[in-house]
């Protein structure tokens, strides 16, 4: 009878340890560029109007126009095309925009950057993008700052959208 209670007790113990082990969770490390969000309220208790959902990539000693060309439509960020997303209609750039989720591409510039909300949502990079599901195409003026953004950057302020990176500063009007 001992024997029987000792055997059922060690094939207890490797069930158990196999089921502990089977349900244990492996979770990668920190992305090394980080996914971060934005959001655009008129204010703190307002209910939100815009969220914009991007990976933040890092200069590491590196130029931005080797991150993202000039010229080359680009994701707005590392890893999945920026996600934008629009609670009701906006103007962005002087061109109204309708409620929904978007991508959101740039095609950056010495002087000027052209912001793109495309249909296409749930994209990884710009390897598939189409110019033809444009739901919009706005210029954007490039200005240099003092201060250097060690991260790709993404802020709404009460009229205009931020996207900054190294000395780099790009800000398109975006209101209700």
């Amino acid at each position: 009878m001992k024997t029987s209670n000792f055997i059922s007790s060690i094939a207890f113990a490797i069930v158990l340890l196999l089921t502990t082990n089977a349900g244990a969770q492996e979770f990668s490390k920190l992305d090394k560029s980080p996914m971060d969000a934005t959001i655009y309220r008129t204010s703190r208790n307002a209910p939100a109007i815009a969220k914009v959902i991007y990976s933040r990539p890092q200069l590491k000693g590196r130029s931005l126009g080797s991150l993202a060309p000039n010229g080359k439509v680009w994701r707005t960020g590392a890893n999945e095309a920026a996600n934008i997303t629009l609670y009701e209609d906006v103007k962005i750039g002087g061109k109204t925009v309708s409620a929904g989720e978007y991508s959101l591409f740039t095609i950056p510039g010495e002087k000027e950057w052209t912001i793109i909300l495309s249909k296409d949502i749930n994209v990884w990079g710009a390897y598939s993008y189409k110019e033809a599901n444009d739901a919009i195409r706005v210029p954007a003026p490039v200005t240099t700052a003092s201060e250097s953004l060690e991260a790709f950057s993404i802020a709404f302020t009460n009229d205009a959208l931020h996207l900054g990176w190294g000395t780099t500063r790009v800000a398109v009007a975006f209101t209700k």
